[in-house]
């Protein structure tokens, strides 16, 4: 009996202990690339290389074991064949439980791509194949490139395309081939602080592979989180669909109640989910609520209206509290509960100091800004954008709606730093702006002054600041591109102001790529530069005139005759944001309001006099009922005067002087200027310049209801 009872117990634990080796068998992880992997440039590969810490990431379990091979291309032809290195056979014999695999950048060498493209997704698959063979349960998982950035000295002859035409084809293989795709791409690509020689990543470069890597193994993503943009307060997009988005553990459930709809989704396999409830018209309050594995998140006070985007430098952030009458009016804002405001406030100014180190860390980091929704109260409203805040109480007025307003601007910011990385990379006119950015004419040495006051104590030559080309629109503008919104009023110039023909091509480039961004044709106002002493305004603002004609669904509000000589942030917002008001009541709701000041059409010399004819003007004036002033005429040989011009009806009369041959007529052309050319709504006529005879496009701008006013031009 005791003997029986001797073999039950020492088979038990036999079983237990064959059990326990089972479960605590080591997962074998291979991760197969080329210098990237190997961890070249790396003070200690052995310790920092991404394998290394991924190792440490997924613990005892687990072991990883780094196969990179330097200079290696997946392409058998190529210059160094990954196939015919030691590493290859090395992990072949290793014969992994779970394999990564990163190669192709090499290939974008002109020795390999072009030679051999056709050949890269069979070689590729025969690499998947060979490690299936060792070991049939193998994991295996591809990646998308870590970046390749503008300083390569290879980027434009060639390695930039061939760069993504290689990244295109890296998803075909893995569906194909039915193996897992890793993305070592996506949150690389906004760090080029982390690549020295603009290919190999920092210490801090592998950590973020690693993680990314570790992430897409356990589907562990730090479970349930909302995008930013959501929070108590908010205003959700009316009339469109609403989606409701953010990460959450690999296959987890989410599940989202609003207005009484339930709906579910399950994450995906990088941690994703989102879920879209139908359009819905204006109202709430409402909650929402979302809930995954034990993680609740109730919204409350949700508003559903318009949403508008308020960008640009200084003048857009120009706070209300320092505006004319701007202390009465934050006395009044708490009555403005159906207005919200989402201040994306920045961690420094761009004054005259240099930053800390904690700055300078953050800012690398694309910590730049946060922020989240507020009801616009006195305490809000006070240090919010005054030309956002006007221009919203004005669309709540009129419209009777909700209104959201998101502020993402900076004082001093060129129109380079809030264009995307892929926009600028492929625009072979502006690629050039993001090689050494602080040393470039492209941007306006006062802008490359100011970046290096706050970076003088920045040790990483590739050290990120908001004024750095797509900066802030890695930091600020893409966190908002998911989020469904109305339009977007913008002010900026006063840093591109040196470099007008410059400016009329990265303008529509902008305004392009956000509509991309967002996936919507988004109407699109401006505001033009006011009147300073500065030279090359009068030109600016004449280019910022007819690049209305350019840009569709866009306009533009005149500010300069609201403007300081002396100062480039003059304190009357308000008029200027009824202005950007006029124009999205009348292009974006159909308001039957007159949005446009007189717009030069042409100018026709009849004997000795010059009538310059207007669209947008049935009845023109002076804003200071005196004598219209303005109006400069420039000769043959290039000799400026300053001309006599009254007004008769909607038509203007210039006198030429004796024997003088006029060629060109201008007006409001000063840099301070008090030109006094307004219509019957007593708005501004617009700084321009006129070919005699010439006819300008502004006549395209007609939009079938302004029909009317070319039937008052007097030829």
């Amino acid at each position: 009996m005791k003997r029986n009872l001797f073999l039950v117990v020492f088979l038990i634990s036999t079983i237990i202990h064959f059990e326990s080796v089972a479960q605590k068998a080591i997962l074998k992880v291979a991760c197969i690339g080329d210098s990237v992997t190997a961890g070249y440039l790396l003070s200690d590969a052995a310790k920092e290389s991404y394998p290394s810490q991924l190792q440490i990431l997924m613990g005892g379990q687990y072991e990883v074991k780094n196969f990179g091979h330097s200079g290696a291309t997946l392409l058998k032809k190529g210059s160094t064949p990954y196939f015919k290195t030691k590493e290859f056979v090395d992990a072949i014999a290793y014969r992994p439980d779970i394999a990564i695999i990163h190669l192709g950048l090499n290939d974008t060498d002109p020795r390999n791509w072009p030679n051999y493209n056709a050949e890269f997704d069979a070689d590729y698959t025969w690499l998947i194949d060979t490690l299936k063979k060792q070991n049939p349960a193998v994991k295996i998982h591809i990646c998308r490139l870590t970046p390749i950035f503008n300083e390569h000295p290879r980027f434009k002859s060639g390695t930039r395309d061939w760069f993504w035409q290689i990244q295109s084809h890296i998803p075909n293989i893995a569906k194909a081939n039915q193996v897992g795709l890793i993305d070592l791409h996506e949150k690389l690509y906004h760090r080029p602080d982390l690549f020295p020689d603009a290919l190999h990543p920092t210490k801090e470069g592998a950590t973020i592979l690693a993680k990314t890597v570790y992430e897409n193994i356990t589907q562990n993503y730090g479970r349930l989180k909302l995008a930013a943009v959501f929070t108590n307060n908010m205003v959700l997009q009316r009339n469109q669909p609403i989606p409701v988005y953010g990460t959450a553990n690999g296959g987890d459930t989410i599940e989202v109640t609003f207005k009484q709809q339930k709906k579910n989704v399950i994450a995906d396999k990088y941690g994703k989910w989102k879920i879209t409830f139908p359009a819905i018209k204006q109202g709430g309050p409402y909650e929402m609520t979302i809930q995954s594995k034990g993680t609740k998140i109730v919204l409350k006070n949700i508003l559903i209206g318009d949403v508008w985007f308020c960008s640009g430098q200084s003048n857009m952030a120009f706070q209300l509290q320092n505006s004319e009458n701007g202390a009465a009016e934050i006395k009044k804002a708490i009555a403005n509960s159906t207005i919200r405001l989402f201040n994306a406030k920045a961690i420094r100014e761009t004054d005259e100091t240099a930053w800390d180190s904690i700055t300078l860390v953050k800012t690398n980091q694309l910590q730049f800004f946060s922020g989240s929704w507020s009801v616009c109260d006195s305490i809000s409203a006070k240090d919010f954008s005054a030309i956002a805040y006007y221009f919203g109480k004005n669309i709540a007025h009129e419209e009777n709606v909700p209104v959201g307003l998101i502020q993402v601007a900076v004082g001093g910011s060129p129109i380079e730093s809030w264009i995307d990385r892929n926009t600028l990379e492929h625009d072979d006119k502006v690629v050039d702006v993001l090689t050494n950015w602080r040393k470039s004419d492209f941007i306006m040495p006062w802008v490359r002054e100011r970046a290096n006051v706050n970076l003088k104590n920045a040790t990483n030559v590739k050290q990120r600041h908001p004024y750095d080309p797509c900066y802030n629109f890695e930091a600020g503008v893409e966190a908002f591109t998911k989020f469904p919104i109305k339009g977007v009023i913008w002010y900026q110039g006063e840093s591109n102001a040196h470099h007008v023909e410059l400016y009329e091509h990265l303008m529509p480039t902008l305004v392009e790529s956000w509509r991309k961004a967002w996936g919507a044709n988004l109407p699109f106002y401006y505001v033009q530069l006011s009147s300073i002493e500065r030279p090359t305004w009068p030109a600016f603002r004449e280019a910022q005139n007819r690049l209305q004609n350019k840009i569709p669904n866009s306009g533009m509000a005149i500010s300069m005759d609201y403007g300081d000589a002396l100062n480039v942030h003059p304190i009357k917002k308000k008029e200027v944001a009824d202005r950007l008001a006029l124009l999205a009541l009348r292009y974006t709701y159909g308001k039957d309001v007159i949005a446009n000041g007189p717009s030069a059409l042409k100018a026709i010399q009849k004997g000795n006099n010059i009538l310059v004819s207007f669209a947008f003007a049935k009845q023109l004036a002076t804003s200071d009922k005196k004598e219209l002033i303005g109006f400069e005429l420039v000769t043959d040989k290039g000799i400026h005067f300053q001309s006599k011009a009254t007004i008769v009806k909607n038509q203007v009369l210039i006198t030429i002087p004796k024997g003088e041959r006029i060629k060109t007529i201008l007006y409001a052309w000063k840099p301070f200027t008090k030109a006094n050319l307004v219509n019957e709504a007593d708005l501004p006529c617009s700084t321009f310049k006129l070919e005699l005879h010439a006819i300008t496009k502004n006549q395209k701008r007609f939009r079938k209801e302004d029909k009317h006013i070319q039937s008052n031009v007097v030829d």
